[in-house]
């Protein structure tokens, strides 16, 4: 385990102070702890844990992101977030909401179809952000090759179950497509060109350049360990794209929790984001973030985040917006593709947030599993 040298400060009632060495040790004991289980028994190549708390940055370091030459990992390793890119896609909506682009109750025909056609059962970009569409599939069928193929397929579908939450890399990867349309870019150029530098984030990425290769981890196949990294798929880049490191995501995650001094429509935008639209039977479903009462039990966390939960459609009620809405919440997010697998989770009324990158797919249930013991004693200290 390799431990990043830094400062850690706190904050007590006689100012800011730093503390010492084995304070900070005692930290990444505390990590450790948490983490050590899941590092252990899924063979976890690298592992970098990011904690911000009133917004003092820490991190955690162990293993290699790639084990052929022994290239450890640091904060500034690039990890495949899978569908923690998502929250990007919600925020880029929220942000072509906030500049009169689109409107969350437009209907998705609207934006797709040059002629008069209705998709859905008329189905609203809303859906999309909230994976309320009634029973799209998790993934963009084989036999689709292009978005031109998918409109045409989506005007012959039908929702299986109206109504209900269905996860789907369909739904927010129209809504990331129809957004950045209507910002007159495609996807990849307006999260890297408008919405990332917004976020003051420096090493995020959906095409990794050249001058950044050098940082991208690799990740390894659960099943053979193979070396692997994502491949492009239609609506990849809006769904699962997203490239990013443990410090550019505290770096999110402090604006998340309202810290920081983002351009305004930003801090809107990342607002929108977590109003809560639907109530499932765990969790109330915002703009891609899952949100439950703070203080929670574990296990309901683990059930929302379990993969028979994840893909079989939900019922869901809705929300009322008039409904005065507390932050006192934890807001969650797991991401994973082939080869990678991370989970962040925050309180912003405690403003604490925890960011895990890991290059290995593990089951969603030992990342919250892990994360929340984390979560618990940094509370309790």
């Amino acid at each position: 385990m390799r431990r990043l040298p830094h400062s850690w400060l706190v904050f007590c009632l006689l100012g800011l102070v730093t503390t010492t060495p084995a304070l900070a040790d005692a930290l990444d004991d505390r990590i450790e702890t948490a983490f050590a289980p899941l590092v252990s028994r899924y063979d976890v190549p690298g592992l970098v844990v990011g904690v911000t708390q009133n917004g003092v940055h820490h991190f955690y370091m162990t293993g290699f992101a790639s084990r052929a030459d022994k290239r450890p990992v640091t904060p500034d390793t690039l990890f495949e977030l899978g569908s923690m890119s998502k929250i990007f896609t919600a925020t880029l909506a929220a942000l072509a909401v906030e500049r009169g682009k689109v409107k969350l109750e437009d209907t998705v025909a609207h934006y797709l179809c040059a002629d008069t056609c209705t998709i859905g059962n008329h189905l609203t970009l809303l859906d999309l952000a909230t994976h309320h569409s009634g029973g799209l599939p998790l993934q963009v069928p084989d036999t689709v090759k292009d978005i031109n193929g998918l409109i045409a397929w989506l005007k012959a579908w039908q929702p299986p179950q109206p109504g209900a939450r269905s996860y789907s890399n369909i739904s927010i990867g129209l809504l990331g497509f129809i957004s950045a349309q209507s910002l007159g870019l495609p996807y990849a150029e307006a999260v890297q060109t408008i919405l990332f530098p917004a976020l003051g984030l420096h090493h995020t990425w959906i095409h990794v350049p050249q001058d950044d290769m050098a940082l991208y981890a690799y990740g390894y196949d659960r099943k053979t360990d193979a070396p692997i990294r994502v491949r492009p798929g239609v609506l990849a880049d809006e769904a699962y794209g997203v490239k990013s490191t443990a410090r550019d995501m505290l770096t999110l995650l402090d604006i998340e929790l309202g810290r920081g001094h983002p351009p305004a429509e930003i801090s809107k935008a990342v607002a929108l984001t977590q109003k809560g639209r639907f109530k499932t039977a765990f969790f109330t479903q915002d703009m891609i973030w899952e949100h439950y009462p703070w203080p929670t039990p574990l296990q309901p966390m683990m059930l929302g985040n379990g993969y028979d939960f994840i893909l079989k459609p939900q019922p869901v009620k809705v929300v009322s917006l008039a409904t005065p809405q507390s932050r006192d919440g934890l807001f969650n997010k797991t991401g994973s593709t082939d080869g990678f697998g991370g989970y962040v989770v925050m309180i912003p009324s405690r403003q604490i947030g925890i960011i895990m990158l890991a290059n290995r797919n593990t089951p969603n249930e030992a990342r919250v599993q892990a994360a929340y013991t984390l979560l618990k004693t940094l509370l309790q200290q």
